[in-house]
């Protein structure tokens, strides 16, 4: 056995091993962690929430939850939005907040119909600045087709909130006869994803400011109903869509892998990724398979329907950049590797850590 297998089988074995314990956060205290969508949210949510609310729908762990009512099948999505800055080159939470619900809807092959919007607003926040937001909302809403029915508002001292926090719920309807789930991923499957990764994350990092880094990037955040529904009707034995947000690709891949028990292989080089991203990420050391999307979808698809998945997202104005990055395998079961620039394979874990807290 060689030195490369014996370190698989290892990684291989703790996995094994953590599937037989029962979940639990190791932490006293919440921590940034739990929020940046890598190994410490999936302990945060096995061990708390899907402990306390277990049910079939939520056992998927998907962008969102198949339900029927009497004979319409629906997807039903919830999110919360805190992202820091509010306003950011290409986009603002308000925005953000729309898109992000109806891709939740999208990836689950639904139609996206009504939202809802709840704020959460700080004492002494500009007026000005929440027409700003919902204006942006509205606009957004129109643009993908949606509307906005029902919400809440609620004011928290001055100090207590941040500005102003956006949480949305959506509900579309399930039109096509496919079951999208992870659980349907085979060997022989190829892998896709719609357009250049981790603008959004980087974006919003150098909003921030303080960085002494320059570059002409904007937030890809836009709705991908129409693409999504593009590519299921020309791949109709899709596997599973996901869009790429908090942890990015590379998270996306391991929950896909983890919960088909297959191998996910990429080609590094294959991945598209902006010249400005891949050097703000060798700068700040983090690797933009990481780094989050909210325009991007990730899907998995047979082999054998691959180029015309391919060609019904580049055929859409926001699958320009799409490519096909890698293919499933049977084995290592459950893990991501990476072929590298330079002919040797590495592994591509969950995140560990906050690099990327608040990025949406």
């Amino acid at each position: 056995m060689t030195v490369e297998e014996s370190r698989e089988r290892e990684v291989l074995d703790r996995i094994e091993r953590a599937r037989r314990r029962r979940p639990r956060v190791r932490e006293e205290r919440i921590t940034l962690a739990h929020g940046a969508g890598g190994k410490a949210t999936h302990a945060l949510i096995d061990a708390v929430f899907l402990e306390a609310f277990r049910n079939p729908a939520l056992e998927a762990l998907a962008d969102g939850a198949a339900v029927r009512a009497g004979g319409t099948r629906l997807a039903f999505t919830t999110d919360s939005y805190v992202v820091s800055p509010l306003f950011f080159p290409g986009g603002d939470i308000g925005d953000l907040a729309v898109n992000g619900t109806v891709n939740d809807l999208a990836v689950c092959g639904a139609r996206p119909l009504y939202l809802s919007a709840a704020f959460v607003v700080e004492e002494g926040f500009p007026v000005e600045d929440l027409r700003r937001i919902a204006d942006s909302m509205g606009a957004a809403a129109r643009a993908a087709g949606v509307e906005v029915v029902t919400g809440d508002t609620k004011v928290v001292q001055r100090g207590k909130g941040d500005g102003c926090y956006v949480t949305t719920a959506g509900i579309g309807v399930l039109e096509r006869p496919a079951e999208l789930s992870a659980t349907q991923v085979r060997p022989g499957d190829a892998v896709l994803v719609s357009g250049p990764v981790g603008d959004h994350g980087v974006t919003i990092m150098l909003a921030r400011g303080g960085l002494d880094i320059e570059a002409n990037l904007v937030s890809d955040t836009a709705p991908l109903h129409g693409l999504a529904g593009a590519l299921l009707d020309a791949a109709p034995g899709a596997r599973v869509l996901r869009d790429a947000t908090r942890g990015g690709v590379a998270t996306v891949l391991n929950e896909i892998a983890t919960t088909a028990e297959a191998g996910v292989v990429i080609d590094e080089a294959a991945v598209p990724v902006r010249p400005e991203v891949a050097g703000a990420g060798e700068l700040l050391g983090i690797d933009p398979l990481y780094v989050a999307c909210e325009g991007r979808l990730v899907a998995v698809v047979p082999g054998e329907q691959s180029a015309v998945a391919l060609a019904a997202l580049h055929a859409h104005p926001l699958g320009a950049g799409a490519a096909v990055i890698g293919e499933v395998r049977a084995d290592p079961p459950g893990l991501v590797l990476a072929r590298t620039a330079f002919g040797g394979t590495r592994i591509v874990d969950l995140l560990v850590g906050d690099p990327l807290p608040r990025i949406c």
